[in-house]
């Protein structure tokens, strides 16, 4: 029995009624062969933000470390120390000092997670440590711009506070028109007190005199807080006194 080919589930043929134009121009978006074209070619690894300061400094992010976190200093970082660093086999995270003994890192924030900036990064980017500091702070700006705020009120006694889950709530605190925000909000005829207990969690409150009570249970709300966090930050209660943030002196 002959196989008959014909199962009526192909494309009918293509059969030319005249030969091709040869002089016409070549349609660039044709199948050559059955194919098309490629997409275009993702960037290369030299435009990845590891390697590329113009595209690190769009996702360049500052975030608080706990007390003790240990890393390289960039303060005074001069050449010679960022070139030995950078041989280092596990190159330790870019730091610097922040309020109330804190550390402040920088990270790339891609996504879902964060790569921690480096020696290796710096002689990559051929960035210095101003312009790392300057484009973190920045990119934290803008976004906590656009981050909410939640107002708790109950009797006299009122809290303001950060948890959107960005990865930058805790470190709001560090931009000036942030602290001046929840001084103006809390501080009229009250000292405001400020926890930041883990990363993603930035609260304040007003404590009114003679109240001495939400002093303590705040304290414990801050330290229970941080004891039950995934990235725990500091169990301490801070104040803003002047404009800055300082452990609080009760």
């Amino acid at each position: 029995m002959a196989w008959d080919r014909d199962l009526g589930d192909e494309p009918p043929p293509g059969w030319r009624d005249r030969p091709p134009d040869i002089l016409a121009p070549i349609d660039e978006g044709a199948p050559v062969s059955g194919h098309r074209a490629p997409p275009e070619a993702p960037a290369t690894a030299a435009h990845a933000p590891e390697h590329d300061w113009l595209a690190a400094e769009e996702i360049l992010m500052p975030v608080l470390r706990p007390v003790g976190t240990h890393g390289t200093r960039l303060a005074g970082l001069d050449t010679e120390q960022l070139a030995t660093e950078g041989l280092k086999t596990h190159a330790s995270p870019l730091l610097d000092d922040g309020p109330s003994g804190l550390a402040i890192g920088y990270v790339l924030r891609a996504g879902a997670f964060d790569v921690h900036v480096n020696a290796d990064h710096l002689l990559a980017w051929g960035a210095t440590p101003d312009e790392v500091r300057r484009a973190a702070m920045a990119n934290l700006a803008r976004w906590s711009e656009a981050a909410p705020w939640t107002d708790e009120v109950s009797g006299q006694r009122r809290l303001i506070s950060s948890a959107s889950g960005g990865g930058g709530d805790a470190t709001r605190i560090l931009l000036p028109e942030v602290r001046a925000h929840l001084a103006s909000a809390l501080g009229t005829g009250a000292r405001v007190l400020v926890g930041i207990p883990e990363r993603d969690l930035l609260v304040a409150g007003a404590l009114a005199a003679g109240d001495d009570e939400f002093a303590v249970l705040f304290a414990e709300f801050v330290r229970d807080h941080a004891a039950g966090a995934d990235q725990p930050l500091d169990d301490r209660l801070h104040e803003i006194v002047a404009g800055e943030l300082q452990p609080f002196a009760g």
